[in-house]
């Protein structure tokens, strides 16, 4: 990716929980990436598939 992703997380997150996720925002896609383990390998899925998830996930708490 030759664009450097502005990377957030929750503001209902803590820094002390071992389970907490970052997001960037690019055209076209989302990107998620373990916020304890930055290098890992990231997750990247659509804008459909990520408003999806999230109106899902939102339903389901």
């Amino acid at each position: 990716m030759s664009a450097t992703l502005m990377w957030f997380k929750s503001s209902y997150s803590s820094n002390d929980g071992p389970d907490c996720v970052e997001v960037a925002l690019a055209p076209a896609t989302v990107h998620v990436r373990d916020s304890k383990d930055k290098d890992r390998a990231r997750l990247t899925v659509g804008e459909a598939s990520w408003t999806e998830f999230v109106e899902f996930a939102a339903h389901s708490a």
